[in-house]
């Protein structure tokens, strides 16, 4: 039952809505399956196929508000709902930002958002992926682990004033660390996308095997500021924690990167090199994402960043009406436009510097600056004399990604990425890799 139809979607709304006691009320109905294959150690672990069902209703008595949830949905499951709903809004006290429910809204469909491949994908599938990584992996005498998985599902929304929206979507995933045998070495890679015909599991397994292989009796070399080449999910990572502070709110009461000495924000001003090109559009066959937000807001494409400069900021409906402005909502997904180089091109160009694979574990130092600490991981190599000479033990790095987007040497065409802690899963992301000039390293790391 996880993947409804519109018009099945529809019937269940519009029936939580007929039992609404309250001034407004809002439901929500969330199908998923997800399907995967875990493997360590070299041997298959745990597999899985599941799907569910969830409702989601809000109700409103002036500025209070209560929400509760089901996934019972026959008649009386539906109208327990709504009642818990309503009884938890009157206790609550008044909210003073709650703004009321949209209504009717026009959305336009985003049909490359959901792939019934995908959707529907075997077990057969994931396993012939997961099989050559593992037989690549015992050849070199190394250690593989990973997970290659499918989902799907729809979004319903409908409310008492008259709004209804509907999406499905569709994602697949294969991520694989390898080890060396004896420890000392990691490589990793991943490829995420919305149709399953894009995974190439063999080149993912390749790539975390050659990472590995290469990764191998690491040397210590000094902390300090290099040219960096950073790799696509790297970028990735850090230029999406950045996108966090492009709210106007935060702006505006001096809470961001983005705040302007006195009050107010910095759009407008010149923040980046002119390379620099950061944007939302859910129509990106690339990276299709939802036609309307959490809100019901319909969901488009807009620049946050162009040429350098700041364009827009997102405002929230409370936060827009107090500023009279108009509504921005957050976006559907993040695209930095990308160039022409390629990773190894980058490398024949840099005399001494540092290639990063990825991040790990990164964390907000201070939020005026965007500094960023966290560690290199699965893969960190000195290149010199444009080539790769060794393998170097990790670094944790303090950085802000504003003074890395202002030191950009070369970037290369974008792919989509994954990122720590599989960041591109619930906001996807298009990213170029980076060279860039003085990236700050402050200490070592003896993690692998």
């Amino acid at each position: 039952m996880a993947l409804l139809t519109s018009q099945e979607a529809e019937r269940i709304l519009q029936k939580t809505l007929s039992f609404s006691k309250a001034e407004e009320l809002e439901a929500q109905l969330f199908g998923n399956r997800q399907a995967y294959n875990r493997f360590g150690v070299n041997s298959a672990s745990t597999s899985g196929d599941g799907d569910n069902i969830t409702l989601v209703v809000n109700a409103h008595f002036g500025q209070k508000g209560g929400v509760a949830t089901t996934n019972t949905l026959d008649d009386a499951g539906l109208e327990r709902v709504v009642r818990v709903a309503e009884e938890i809004a009157k206790l609550r006290p008044d909210n003073p930002e709650q703004m009321p429910f949209l209504g009717k809204q026009t959305f336009h469909d985003i049909p490359a958002a959901f792939d019934e491949a995908t959707y529907n994908v075997s077990a057969d599938t994931r396993t012939t992926g997961i099989a050559a990584t593992i037989d690549g992996a015992k050849a070199k005498n190394l250690v593989a682990a990973g997970i290659y998985d499918n989902s799907g599902g729809f979004q319903g929304m409908a409310n008492t004033r008259g709004l209804f929206g509907f999406s499905r979507q569709s994602l697949a995933s294969y991520t694989t660390t390898v080890r060396t045998a004896d420890g000392t070495g990691s490589g990793w890679a991943s490829a995420m996308s919305h149709r399953i015909s894009n995974i190439d599991a063999n080149a993912v397994g390749t790539r975390a095997i050659e990472k590995a292989v290469l990764s191998q009796n690491p040397v210590a070399i000094e902390p300090g500021n290099y040219t960096v080449i950073l790799e696509p999910n790297a970028v990735g990572d850090l230029v999406s924690f950045m996108l966090n502070f492009f709210d106007a709110r935060q702006a505006d009461e001096g809470r961001s990167f983005l705040s302007k000495q006195g009050g107010g924000n910095r759009a407008g001003e010149k923040f980046f090199g002119e390379q620099v090109n950061l944007y939302t559009d859910p129509d990106d066959p690339r990276l299709p994402g939802q036609p309307f937000d959490g809100d019901g807001l319909p969901n488009t494409k807009y620049d946050f960043v162009r040429g350098g400069v700041i364009k827009q900021l997102n405002y929230s409906r409370y936060w827009a009406k107090k500023q009279n402005v108009a509504v921005n909502p957050g976006p559907a997904n993040l695209i930095m436009d990308g160039g022409n180089a390629s990773i190894d091109d980058m490398i024949k160009s840099t005399q001494r510097g540092v290639l990063v694979t990825r991040l790990w574990y990164i964390r907000l130092v201070d939020p005026q600056t965007v500094l960023l600490t966290g560690l290199t991981r699965d893969g960190t190599f000195l290149i010199e004399g444009g080539k790769i000479k060794s393998a170097i033990k990790n670094f944790r790095f303090n950085e802000t990604p504003v003074k890395m987007l202002n030191n950009i040497d070369a970037m290369s065409p974008v792919v989509r990425i994954t990122g720590s802690e599989r960041v591109g899963e619930g906001f996807p992301i298009l990213a170029p890799a980076l060279k860039v000039r003085d990236f700050s390293f402050t200490s070592l790391s003896d993690a692998v």
